[in-house]
């Protein structure tokens, strides 16, 4: 009882104060400062991030910070990784204004739709959290994840062109629509915006491959701002992001009009999943280098709660960020009090520091995103999946193309990879790997067919490799019933179903079909080597006593001396057994062979 109150107990602690894990390796001073470095160098990216993200999300600058504040302290503080960064980043705010840019919302509206589509997907990860059902994102393949990033890199360093132009493109139903009309602006480009964004462009890349070790993002920010300021920017008519409302966010939660609030639902579902997955990938690739322990469900209630108390905020929705992630590791971070720094930094900006970003430009905010996403874009992936799988590079590629085809509806790409990779699956299980084996001269059982190996007219061996349910059942059956009109004088089928690791009612029954089948064919039918849950299956449904104790076995060569023994010359089982001392018949089992058995 004790024993069992203690586990209780640690799983509570882990699901509702993970930071107890290492807060109190705060007392370390060396671990504090590492941390409160970390903090820092972080902040100074995550303030120009988060406000350049605001703006890809059609939202205004101070969103992305009031994003930016909060958010990284409570996904720190009750998620299960001590490195991952979390805030506004590219994809998610893309896709909140692609769900939001065809309702057509005044200024007001936007923002509150944008915040109840964070609330939405915050309550949907935290039930998918507390339910343990992270396992669901596992929908979303790397293929699927591949092809959209590689789309999403293109769609959003597209709808920064006209910033950097100084134009003010209509936007169209699809991105081909909105960047033929970019095309059309061209002759209306305003020459100090474009020469403010190609310099902005230029700063951030130089200093990246210059000066690696320098913050390049704050850097251009900070002397675009006295560009701006020196030469009037804003009187030449570049756009600026002006006035920065001061002071934190206050608590509002928002309405929406009810007609819309199914509207909403896909699109928060599809960010639900997609940021967490975005954000796991980046904590597990953390974790492998740091060995520290991981929970996809306690992180999914992490990012739950991060993303309602930025719908609650003023904020909007919000996932892990690579670029900030990477800074921190590299910057020594120790625990997640690096991400409560950097929150408190951001909320302090917000207090004091906003009159400094009045002179901002518009264009720098729209490179820094460029060449945030840059980055994003990776071809080599699809390529490799292709090389691994086809049908896992076709997968890749058709959410690529959709995914830029229903531009800014970027969900549809999501879903109709989704679909894809899940007809795929079935198709590669419907019909698994199927043949009649025997020994080869090393004693190792082996394709007969592709082996040119003897086989018996009167016993068939045959192995099974995939899980039997509805969607391969029929192919099995074909597969035995073929191999009984391919042997007119068959006395026996053995059935190795080593490889099989699920049985459904359909595979099931049909293998009860099948048992009666054979029996009425005067052919005996033999298991061999079936796994427990299986087996236990077989045991619940009455199967196992149908067939009888006496058809199982747990070794290949104890089935077929058991066959020997009965029929003696009256069959042939020559091709399986390998010819060396009896005693040591059954070492020419392999693989693994294991657990005890009745006939075992």
């Amino acid at each position: 009882m004790n024993s069992y109150l203690s586990v209780l107990l640690s799983e509570a602690k882990l699901r509702f104060v993970p930071f107890l894990d290492w807060i109190f390796e705060l007392k370390n001073p060396a671990i504090l400062k590492a941390d409160v470095l970390a903090g820092i160098t972080v902040a100074l990216v995550l303030i120009p991030q988060s406000m350049a993200y605001a703006q890809l999300a059609g939202l205004p600058p101070q969103m992305g910070l009031y994003a930016a504040f909060l958010v990284p302290i409570v996904a720190a503080l009750f998620g299960s990784s001590r490195q991952l960064q979390n805030g506004p980043v590219a994809i998610i705010s893309l896709m909140t204004a692609a769900a939001l840019l065809p309702l057509n919302l005044e200024p007001t509206q936007y923002i509150a739709y944008a915040a109840m589509i964070a609330i939405l997907a915050g309550v949907m990860q935290m039930v998918l959290g507390f339910l343990r059902l992270g396992i669901m994102v596992d929908f979303l393949s790397h293929p699927v994840v591949i092809g959209f990033t590689n789309a999403a890199a293109i769609v959003i360093a597209s709808t920064q062109i006209g910033k950097i132009l100084g134009v003010n493109p209509e936007t169209g139903v699809h991105l081909y629509n909105t960047l033929w009309n970019v095309v059309l602006a061209v002759p209306q480009t305003h020459f100090a915006t474009l020469v403010m964004g190609m310099f902005s462009l230029a700063l951030l890349f130089g200093l990246k491959k210059y000066a690696p070790k320098l913050p390049n993002i704050i850097l251009t920010i900070v002397i675009t701002i006295l560009i701006s300021w020196a030469i009037s920017y804003e009187e030449m008519g570049g756009a600026i992001v002006a006035d920065i409302e001061s002071g934190l966010p206050s608590l509002v939660i928002p309405f929406i009009d009810s007609q819309h609030f199914g509207f909403l639902l896909l699109p928060a579902f599809m960010i639900a999943l997609l940021s967490f997955v975005e954000a796991f990938s980046i904590a597990k690739a953390v974790a492998s280098k740091t060995r520290q322990h991981l929970s996809a469900d306690q992180e999914m209630v992490g990012k739950g709660l991060a993303n309602i108390v930025a719908g609650v905020t003023q904020g909007y929705a919000v996932s892990g960020s690579f670029s900030r992630t990477a800074v921190a590791f590299d910057a020594g971070a120790k625990t997640g009090f690096t991400a409560i720094v950097s929150g408190i930094i951001v909320g302090i900006t917000l207090l004091f520091l906003t009159p400094l970003l009045y002179h901002l430009p518009v264009a720098t905010l729209a490179a820094v995103i460029i060449v945030a996403v840059i980055g994003l874009f990776n071809f080599e992936p699809v390529l490799h999946a292709w090389k691994v799988n086809p049908h896992d590079g076709f997968v890749a590629l058709v959410t690529f193309l959709t995914t830029l085809y229903f531009a800014p509806h970027l969900e549809w790409g999501i879903l109709i990879g989704v679909v894809l990779s899940i007809i795929f699956y079935l198709y590669r299980t419907m019909q698994p790997h199927f043949a009649e084996v025997s020994l080869n001269d090393e004693g190792v059982y082996r394709d007969a067919h592709l082996n040119a190996l003897e086989t018996s007219e009167t016993v068939a061996f045959y192995r099974y490799d995939g899980d039997l349910y509805f969607a391969n059942a029929g192919y099995l059956e074909r597969k035995l019933l073929n191999a009984v009109a391919d042997k007119s004088k068959l006395k026996v089928i053995v059935l190795d179903l080593e490889a099989v690791d699920q049985i459904d009612a359909t595979g099931e029954e049909m293998l009860s079909h099948m048992y009666s089948r054979l029996a009425e064919a005067g052919i005996e039918f033999y298991f061999s080597r079936v796994k427990f849950k299986v087996e236990d299956a077989m045991k619940r449904s009455g199967l196992y006593d149908k067939i009888g104790t006496e058809h199982f076995y747990v070794k290949r060569t104890r089935a077929i001396k058991a066959i020997k023994e009965k029929y003696g010359d009256a069959v042939d089982v020559s091709h399986l057994i390998y010819h060396k001392p009896v005693e040591n018949l059954d070492d020419n089992d392999n693989n693994g062979e294991q657990g005890p058995h009745k006939n075992g």
